[in-house]
């Protein structure tokens, strides 16, 4: 008689053979920059008087974007795809899957961000406290091209309402 036994998939192989779309269609999309690859986002909701930024981003498939710095605390929660962090020089550094949520603080580390096989959908509450500098877009040779403030994102919001 033969014994069979069973293998559980873990959470990369149970991923790997689901696909899962989150339905986006109603969102309204503004493109961040003039940045290649392109990549997009709306804000869903900032509080002024908390000082926090609710903000859906949206990264290419299988693409880094712009190298920069998170300069606030930025809790996330991935809601399609898989989050994929790389390293300044190219070198992946962590892939998050569909239904992680990280809490990173401010870091003086550079990095790009994309998509594994999809566009990966990421909910990104930004939480700068008294600081006003929430991201800050550097070139490949790391010397700062421009910043993102908390006002930045209120004017955005703004605009988006109108």
């Amino acid at each position: 008689m033969t014994k069979v036994v069973s293998q559980q998939p873990n959470q990369k192989e149970i991923f790997q053979m689901t696909t899962y779309h989150f339905d986006d269609h109603a969102i309204h999309w503004n493109r961040f920059g003039d940045y290649v690859p392109p990549f997009h986002y709306t804000i869903l909701h900032v509080d002024e008087k908390s000082r926090i930024a609710d903000v859906l981003f949206k990264f290419p498939a299988n693409e880094q974007i712009v190298l920069h710095r998170h300069r606030a605390l930025n809790h996330t929660f991935v809601v399609q795809g898989e989050h994929r962090l790389y390293e300044a020089d190219g070198s992946l550094r962590e892939a998050r899957l569909t239904g992680s949520y990280t809490v990173s603080p401010a870091s003086e580390q550079p990095h790009r961000e994309g998509g594994g096989e999809q566009d990966v959908i990421v909910c990104f509450s930004i939480r700068p406290g008294n600081d006003e500098v929430l991201y800050e877009v550097l070139d490949d040779a790391f010397n700062p091209l421009g910043t993102i403030t908390f006002q930045t994102m209120v004017e955005l919001y703004q605009a988006q309402q109108s």
